[in-house]
């Protein structure tokens, strides 16, 4: 008998999101194992959807197929202010309309919910219950610590929501991290059944790119991802700022440093004002673009000398956070200038060719002084990306995750 499960996710096909690109190729594994699969989940946010494939991904009554053959039940879309409060909110209303939606499709053998949309694991509990069927959580992210950490104003809704995802992270029979120090903290917190499966990247879709030839003085830095406040990109961007341009010091000298932004966040204003109020902008020290997609994604990594992964480094939380990107940049073997700790380091710490910033804006940009200074700081190297072939590639890891089901599934039917 053909297993079948229901996912429930707040992004999927055609979006271009990092929880998308994670869990369309772990269901193309679930397929290729044999599974029957569908998914629930909102018609697409345009601002992360290109727009020649938007129609693909709108809300139908009947569901459709996807990629891999998996059944797509589709659910209106609300889209709110691009806020903290906007996004929740928007999260809250699509997991209430995704009840409904999973309980007309075809019985599953287990449900599976997915963060960062934290309403979404409580409607899978619902959903699950109501099945009578296992629950499987994917946590991505480290909540609910990070919202602690973010200094969200909780009120009563938030701690609501905080204590219905510990409950539901409690009461899950599988609960699967993508970091392992995130999952120890979760059995410390009475989790009993927590497994890990790392983010990843498909290196079939992620090319090998060459170093380009640089003068002395010269430095390229592309970052392509959320502009949000777990970037901490503002101190990147003072940090450039601070960096005396060719024609700007009373020698006359100078560096070429340009850093490029590409993406959207709730902070993007609020980066451009700080770019614009140190100079950066009009000096072209900083610039910005919208998010892009497909092959535009390699053109600006091909622009760019090195490429740029930051995280907060004063929130505990990201100890136990590797971002998505961080694969993808390993497989690309360009230099990456790296901003993180914890676990996001130790993965960084298999290729060679990785800069690690810390410390203040100051001495930020005394690193990326040193890193312009000599061309042949920021080398091409394939280490990274063999690593991520043996550890980190996304069918290897589906495969993983379909044993990992298929295992609980043959413990709950005996």
């Amino acid at each position: 008998m053909t297993p079948r499960a229901q996912l429930l996710t707040h992004s999927y096909w055609p979006e271009r999101t990092a929880p998308q690109r994670r869990w369309e190729r772990l269901v193309g594994s679930l397929r290729q194992d044999g599974w029957a699969v569908d998914v629930v989940t909102p018609a697409v946010n345009l601002h992360h959807t290109p727009e020649e494939v938007r129609g693909q991904g709108r809300f139908r009554i009947r569901p459709t197929q996807g990629p891999t053959g998996e059944r797509l039940h589709r659910t209106p879309y609300i889209l709110l202010r691009n806020s903290r409060a906007g996004r929740f909110a928007s999260d809250l209303a699509s997991a209430v309309l995704m009840v409904p939606r999973a309980l007309g499709a075809p019985k599953p053998d287990l449900v599976i919910a997915t963060v960062p949309a934290l309403p979404t694991i409580c409607a899978g509990w619902l959903v699950s219950r109501c099945r009578r069927v296992p629950l499987v959580v994917d946590m991505r992210d480290a909540w609910p610590e990070l919202a602690r950490e973010a200094g969200v104003k909780a009120g009563v809704l938030g701690m609501l929501m905080e204590s219905a995802v510990v409950s539901v992270q409690r009461r899950a029979e599988l609960v699967v991290t993508v970091t392992e120090g995130f999952g120890q903290r979760l059995r410390e917190r009475g989790v009993s059944r927590v497994e890990t499966i790392s983010n990843g990247v498909a290196l079939d879709q992620v090319p090998q790119l060459d170093h380009r030839t640089r003068a002395p003085g010269q430095l390229r830095i592309a970052y392509l991802g959320n502009h949000g406040e777990s970037q901490a990109l503002e101190r990147i961007i003072t940090a450039v700022a601070m960096i005396p341009r060719p024609g700007e010091s009373s020698s006359g000298a100078g560096l070429d440093v340009t850093l490029r932004l590409i993406g959207s966040g709730t902070r993007k204003d609020q980066l451009r004002r700080i770019a614009a109020e140190a100079g950066a902008l009009e000096s072209g020290a900083v610039e910005f673009f919208d998010p892009v997609h497909g092959e535009e994604i390699w053109e600006h990594y091909r622009w760019a000398d090195t490429a740029l992964v930051s995280l907060r480094t004063d929130w505990a939380s990201f100890a136990w956070t590797v971002p998505s990107k961080t694969f993808e940049l390993l497989g690309l073997g360009k230099h990456i200038t790296a901003a993180v700790t914890g676990e996001a380091a130790w993965v960084l710490g298999h290729a060679p060719n990785v800069s690690f910033l810390s410390g203040d804006s100051e001495e930020i940009a005394a690193t990326l002084t040193q890193l312009a200074a000599d061309p042949d700081s920021t080398p091409v190297d394939r280490r990274g990306r063999d690593w991520v072939a043996e550890y980190a590639d996304l069918p290897g890891l589906g495969r993983r995750y379909a044993a990992l089901l298929r295992k609980l599934l043959q413990e709950h039917t005996r």
